[in-house]
């Protein structure tokens, strides 16, 4: 849908469908104490008018005067609401019924159904938030973990945003300084020494590297680690996956071969959200459908942060079991040996294994050694990318990628001012390193950036 200008007043329930003690349907636009007066009755006599920021304990009428719930209501006057705008929001009973009726009911007093994302549009276009806000309230809804939140929170708090506007301050007063010695070259001033152009100029490099930094510190935290299950077909690896997940996530049979795609489940271990993915079983086969499979999981299996190799310990290693095994990394694999409960076979894969690899025994069908190997899969991948501080400013695809592409800029910059390019042409290069800069925050953004931002929030945010 289309985010526009427009100065109207939307509506839409802010919370979750489904069945709950509280719905929220909110309000916000020119209109929304006088849609709020013309369907609200208060119960109490003294009542004269909604004070600001204060619940309102009454019921909602319908067109006929009908109550259709006992609500709570409550009015927030801009410009310091979320949006910057006049809100209101009704509390009423959860469920589907009540809360779309109150919708209907709002929508019939003459305001309309909101947009996905369009509250948060609204806050950013009248200055409530700067982009990289906006696009950490949509992270914090969707935060797997209490990090991932947190993450989200450093963003919201707008230290992001300040840090980008600050770096391109920094580079406009070194562009106007640029412009001078250029307007000016007669002036027997020199405006701007070129050990300071690159003093600044190496200045804005570093500050960039520190924030790309954070994007690869903090991608296992925001994305979730990936640890993908890979071995030979019945070794047990989607009984392991539903064991660790602890519902009946994959289909799982005596019949070789099952999985012939692949399964994700995210899974929260200790605050560390880990994508484990379940891969077609290593055999040989004439199936274009199972080769297919195979060719994806060793696709997957070269992009894990962790690679659980699950073989089963009531039968010895097979040659595809040994082959798969010669081409895992021992810094990123561990040996899972399943089947722990039944009769361990000789000789035992786990003491053929141990020699390159990291083993652990474990039953999937009774649960014995899982928590231990929960536990060792959250430290091994803990290891590399370790737990972000509570301050640490995490940029979302979309930043890194401009983010780069301002290092790049500035990175030529400083290698055409070393060749002793003029400083007009200079100039160019901090051009776009700025407008770059001005795309992270939104204060330059281009239409079908922004709805590709706010079409991927919920309708009531």
């Amino acid at each position: 849908m289309t985010l526009t200008g427009s100065i109207d007043t939307i509506v839409a329930v802010a919370t979750p469908p489904g069945q709950g003690g509280v719905a929220i349907v909110r309000l916000s636009g020119p209109e929304s104490r006088a849609v709020l007066r013309r369907l609200f009755r208060p119960t109490r006599p003294d009542f004269k008018d909604f004070r600001p920021s204060t619940l309102h304990h009454g019921h909602v009428l319908d067109a006929a005067g009908v109550i259709l719930d006992e609500v709570l209501a409550v009015f927030m006057p801009g410009p310091g609401s979320f949006t910057g705008e006049d809100t209101a929001e009704i509390h009423c009973h959860g469920g589907l019924a009540l809360p779309g009726a109150v919708l209907a009911e709002c929508c019939r007093q003459g305001a309309r159904p909101a947009r996905r994302g369009e509250f948060s549009y609204r806050a950013w276009r009248n200055g409530r938030l700067d982009l990289t806000q906006a696009e950490a309230v949509a992270e914090a809804i969707a935060a797997p973990t209490r990090a991932a939140a947190q993450l989200a929170q450093v963003k919201l708090s707008g230290v992001l945003g300040r840090r980008v506007a600050a770096l391109r301050a920094e580079l406009e007063e070194l562009k106007a300084q640029l412009c001078l010695a250029v307007d000016f070259p007669e002036e027997d001033v020199d405006c701007l020494p070129p050990d300071r152009l690159a003093e600044v100029v190496e200045r804005g490099l570093a500050a960039l590297d520190a924030l790309l930094a954070g994007v690869e510190r903090t991608r296992a935290w925001r994305e979730g680690a990936l640890a993908v299950l890979r071995g030979r077909v019945n070794a047990g690896k989607s009984s392991l996956l539903n064991a660790l997940a602890g519902r009946e996530r994959a289909i799982v049979t005596d019949i070789p071969g099952t999985t012939r795609d692949w399964l994700e489940e995210l899974l929260d271990l200790d605050g560390l959200p880990v994508r484990l993915v379940d891969t077609a079983g290593l055999r040989r086969t004439e199936s274009p459908v199972e080769r297919a499979g195979l060719e994806r999981a060793g696709e997957l299996a070269r992009e894990a942060d962790l690679v659980l190799f699950v073989v089963g310990g009531d039968a010895p290693l097979s040659d595809e079991e040994r082959q798969a095994a010669d081409e895992l990394s021992a810094e990123r694999t561990l040996v899972v040996v399943n089947k722990d409960d039944l009769p361990r076979v000789e000789p035992w894969p786990g003491t053929e294994l141990a020699d390159r690899f990291e083993v652990a025994a474990v039953s999937a069908r009774t649960g014995a050694g899982l928590e231990a190997l929960a536990a060792r899969l959250r430290e091994r991948l803990a290891a590399s990318t370790p737990e972000p501080e509570p301050d640490t400013v995490a940029p979302n695809l979309r930043q890194a990628e401009a983010l780069r592409r301002a290092r790049a800029e500035l990175a030529e910059l400083a290698v055409d001012a070393a060749g002793g390019l003029p400083y007009d042409l200079l100039g160019v290069r901090l051009d776009a390193a700025c407008a770059i800069l001005a795309e992270i925050t939104g204060e330059i953004a281009a239409q079908d950036v922004l709805e590709a931002i706010f079409n991927r929030f919920c309708i009531g945010k």
